[in-house]
């Protein structure tokens, strides 16, 4: 038999274990057998096993000797034991002619399991060789059991708290209380993962290994509020650039989540929170799985809702920061409003009145009234999701299997926000509550808050999401071929209710009539509800996203070197993306306006190859002094796309193991990120105008420019260059000991970007900005934009009156070069007849040197608003016995510098402690797989830490926190009780 041949060539190096056990049954696949091996010696844990399970095990003593087994204990099926035996060995076991040959895999794939219920080798993310994890990049697996000792109940949570993640960008907690880092596209509240801070749109997310379709305007992230945490069996994070893995946006790196195709029988999970009492949530799940001699059957349901939580219940969530020792930035749009007089004199209109019999006498000269428009907000929206999952197997014929999952959710959010329902109202002398301070009759100012009239600012909408795969798959001797495609689909509605329509708003504040006239002379509750109706106005929003794709795909051995196989993947794939963005807007005209978005280019269409190669230098059958194993991988890709042509991506990578435990590894390579569809809108959206700004360089101080705004034309992907550089130690002699250590550089260039909001600076800081300035323009350029259909000449200056023309439009900008280590240790001793689990990652950031324009000086940005600071860790300790399990965790967050207030100011760090509490009752108590009911509570933030204070002002409000790198939250306790059956 093929077994016997293969320990024969082991024997012929070194001894050999063949485990038979003739006095027992072999375990079928789905029959669970008894199981309680203590963690002991490798080879003795093994002969246990046999005995068991019936099965035939070969091993070479060379690869279990000094090493340990886990403990294993409970109810199992026989595979799912010999996963757990040999978790953590860095040992794979593959089924040869039906016995169990053990040889030495991938270490982070055994971690990540890599056997299951088929015995079906693993693709682990970073690679697409089976069997085997990426060579030389760092990649954090998080399994099914660190998932539920976090005590986070969704999947944003758990990929938050990584040390990697920045809290920038695209997510429910950012939006409408910040504008940088693309937060402002985040139409329908959706969450995302920002690995480094180089942006959610640089981070690539798959759902077992395939791309979901895309939120956010012009497809900017993944939303991973829809995907349920119950479905997830476990998430790896490779920490590198993966472009010749995986194509467009691997630039910071790849989250990967891996869903539970192999479960087996039915778990209920119920789950109840509160933050204080000030929000709540609720969660219910159910998964079910089958399996049967010819396929595997898969069906999970989650339902979530989680209420809003108010800015009323935060003290930090204000406009008003003087109670911190900051200023007061409240808002001059106020009800009362205030009036501003023909001559500019302020005039506060008094509370306690409705404007109709106000006189002006009754006025306050000089008061300017003000009202905190974040206190009646909402900090965090509410959010309803639906999710359910599907996934089969089946095999057709002895090496045919057919694949196919698919994945639905819908999200409904509502929020009161911010308002922008923010007027100042021109009030003719007709209206009949006119009233004139200072007697000149002539129309007055009011700055006015409509909110008590037409109600608060609401956010709503739906977010439904769909994505399906399908493939066939040969085994061809050791080869897979797979062939398959993948559908998604994200259709978004949003809608702004309770706005002013303010062309409605002129024709209600000029009519005669009191009964139907506007009033904004009181405080908002003596008006018609009639005339309310007719100014209230909105904005709805529908974006789509959807995405095919077909791949074909191959994998094996090509060859046996000495040190073992080299292994080849190669493929191609074929993907379309489109996306449309439809507006109603009903806002500055009398009769809604509504029409797709001009300007967004039709269908995207990728066409790629790739390939991936193997090759092991040194290992067991080679092995000499300084060289226990060398492995080397090549992999490149070639994509080319319709809207801007052909991308090539190397990759090269090693890992170097002197000794058994210890290895050293390093990749290099390149990535990219294709430009998202609004980036490729291109001028038929922009706006080429004259204006006068500052200019030192002139005797005036100011100069005649152009100024271009919108977006550039011919917009090209951004480019990087990463590599890596780092170590692996888990010692023989301290098992349980983990440690690794990672050095990255990232240097990203060609970042899409604009530098609008800083315009009027050009000139006064050329070192900065000289990039996107031409200095005395010739003719001919200036009057190519005079021509455009897009031009208006406000200053009416002649285009021999240009002296510079400034580019604020949104085009291929800056760069970006950042550096820095990531860190992990842990330690699991046996302790007190349990286990003991204590460590801690992190992230420390050298630092990330930023060059806004071409041309122009760079900057650190590390440690500043805005930015990623330069720590940020989570340590953990925990102890487990049997049933029970405590761990609690810890989090810190550097303190920073506010470079955005004069004088700056310096940000506190933040320490947060998190604690869960597990109870296995029933069944065998500690078989945490097998049937039983588990009791869990979990509290973030025990203490109740608030956040660090920030004098955090926006374009349109203000708040006295950070939500980029800081939680509302506070203290959050959860329950949770899981039925396995």
């Amino acid at each position: 038999m093929k077994y016997k041949i293969l320990a024969a060539m082991l024997a012929s190096s070194t001894a050999t274990i063949a485990i038979q056990a003739p006095t027992a049954q072999a375990q079928t696949q789905t029959e669970r057998r008894s199981y309680d091996i203590a963690a002991q010696d490798l080879g003795a844990a093994l002969r246990s096993y046999s005995q068991i399970s019936g099965r035939e095990v070969v091993a070479s003593s060379t690869i279990v000797a000094g090493k340990r087994s886990t403990r294993v204990q409970g109810r199992l099926n026989a595979d799912a034991a010999l996963s757990r035996l040999l978790s953590g060995t860095g040992l794979v076991a593959e089924l040869v002619d039906g016995a169990l040959v053990v040889r030495e895999g991938n270490e982070g794939a055994a971690e990540a399991g890599s056997t299951d219920a088929s015995g079906e080798a693993i693709i682990v993310t970073g690679s697409r060789i089976r069997g085997v994890g990426p060579t030389g990049s760092p990649i954090v697996t998080i399994d099914r059991e660190a998932i539920e000792k976090s005590g986070y109940g969704t999947v944003q949570q758990m990929l938050q708290s990584l040390p990697q993640a920045f809290g920038g960008g695209s997510n429910e907690t950012t939006t409408g209380a910040t504008t940088r880092n693309g937060t402002g596209n985040d139409a329908t509240l959706g969450s995302s993962i920002n690995l480094r801070g180089l942006g959610t749109n640089s981070t690539l997310v798959l759902i077992d290994g395939a791309r979901p379709a895309l939120g956010g305007v012009g497809g900017l992230f993944a939303d991973i509020s829809l995907i349920p945490m119950t479905a997830v069996e476990r998430i790896e994070v490779l920490t590198d650039g993966a472009s010749a893995i995986y194509g467009a946006d691997a630039v910071a790196g790849v989250v990967n989540l891996r869903l539970r195709n192999r479960f087996e029988g039915g778990e209920t999970i119920l789950r109840a929170g509160t933050a204080d009492g000030d929000m709540t949530e609720v969660q219910f799940s159910q998964l079910l799985g089958k399996k049967w001699s010819g396929g595997h059957l898969v069906l999970a349901y989650q339902y979530s809702d989680r209420g809003a939580l108010a800015a009323a219940e935060r003290d930090f969530a204000r406009e008003d920061l003087r109670p911190f020792g900051g200023p007061d930035y409240r808002s001059i749009y106020a009800s009362p409003g205030t009036i501003r007089a023909a001559n500019g004199q302020l005039f506060g209109i008094p509370a306690g009145q409705n404007g109709r019999s106000l006189t002006a006498a009754q006025l306050l000269p000089g008061v300017q009234n003000r009202r905190d428009n974040r206190a009646e907000t909402d900090i965090l929206p509410r959010q309803r999701v639906h999710s359910l999952y599907a996934a089969g197997e089946f095999e057709i014929t002895g090496g045919l299997t057919f694949r196919a999952s698919i994945l639905g959710a819908q999200r409904k959010y509502r929020k009161e926000t911010n308002v922008t329902a923010l007027r100042t109202a021109r009030v003719p002398v007709t209206n009949p509550f006119y009233v004139d301070p200072i007697g000149t009759r002539q129309p007055v100012q009011v700055t006015y808050n409509f909110v008590n009239d037409v109600g608060p600012q609401i956010n709503e909408g739906r977010v439904r999401a769909l994505s399906a795969s399908a493939g066939l798959e040969q085994t061809i001797g050791e080869w897979r071929i797979h062939v398959g495609g993948a559908y998604g689909v994200q259709k978004g509605k949003a809608r702004t209710l309770n706005q002013v329509n303010s062309a409605r708003l002129a024709v209600a504040l000029a009519d005669t009539n009191p009964a139907t006239s506007f009033n904004v002379f009181g405080d908002g509750s003596a008006n018609n509800p009639a005339t309310i109706d007719y100014i209230r106005g909105g904005i709805e929003t529908i974006d789509d996203f959807k995405t095919w794709s077909a791949a074909l795909r191959a994998d094996g051995p090509l060859f046996r070197l000495p040190a073992g196989d080299v292994r080849l993947a190669a493929g191609a794939e074929y993907r379309r993306e489109a996306y449309d963005y439809y507006r109603i807007l009903d806002t500055s005209t009398l009769t809604p306006s509504a029409g797709f978005y001009p300007g967004f280019p039709g269908p995207r269409h990728v066409k790629s190859i790739y390939a991936e190669l193997l090759v092991p230098i040194f290992g067991p059958d080679n092995a000499m002094p300084g060289f226990h194993k060398l492995d080397l991988t090549l992999a490149g890709r070639i994509e080319d796309y319709n809207q801007f042509g052909r991308t090539e991506n190397p990759k090269i990578s090693a890992r170097w193991e002197p000794i058994e435990g210890i290895a050293v590894r390093a990749s290099y390579g390149t990535s990219f990120r294709a430009p998202q569809f609004d980036e490729l809108i291109g001028p038929a959206l922009s706006l080429y105008t004259t204006a006068t700004v500052p200019d030192p360089r002139s005797p005036t101080g100011t100069s005649n420019v152009l100024a271009l705004f919108g977006y550039a034309p011919n917009i090209q992907p951004e480019k990087a260059t990463t590599w890596t550089a780092g170590f692996d130690i888990a010692p023989r002699s301290m098992p349980g000991l983990r440690a690794s250590l990672t050095y990255f550089d990232v240097d990203y260039r060609d970042r899409i970007g604009t530098l609008t909001e800083d315009y009027l600076r050009f000139l006064t800081n050329l070192d900065v900005f000289g990039g996107v300035v031409t200095d005395n323009p010739s003719l001919d350029l200036v009057q190519f934009y005079y021509n455009q259909p897009t031009f208006t000449n406000p200053i009416n200056i002649a285009p021999g009156q240009v002296v510079a023309i400034l580019d604020g439009q949104t085009r291929n900008l800056a760069r970006e070069h950042q550096e820095g280590i990531d860190f992990e240790i842990g330690y699991a001793p046996e302790l007190a007849g349990g286990t003991l689990d204590l460590g801690v990652s992190g992230t420390h950031i050298f630092s990330i040197r930023k060059q806004l324009s071409p041309g122009s000086v760079s900057s650190d940005f590390v440690g500043l608003y805005a930015s990623p600071v330069k720590w940020r860790m989570r340590g953990r300790l925990g102890w487990s016995k049997g049933g029970f399990a405590a761990s609690a965790f810890v989090n810190y967050t550097d303190g920073y510098k506010n470079q955005v207030v004069i004088p700056n100011e310096r940000v506190s760090a933040w320490t947060t402690v998190d604690l869960t509490l597990s109870q296995r009752i029933g069944g065998n108590a500690a078989d945490a797989s097998g049937r039983g009911l588990q009791l869990g509570l979990a509290i973030q933030n025990l203490f109740d830490r608030d956040p660090p204070y920030v004098n955090n002002k926006s374009q349109t409000s203000a708040l006295g926190y950070d939500p980029e790198k800081a939680s509302p939250l506070g203290r959050m306790i959860s329950v949770q009780a899981v039925v396995r059956w």
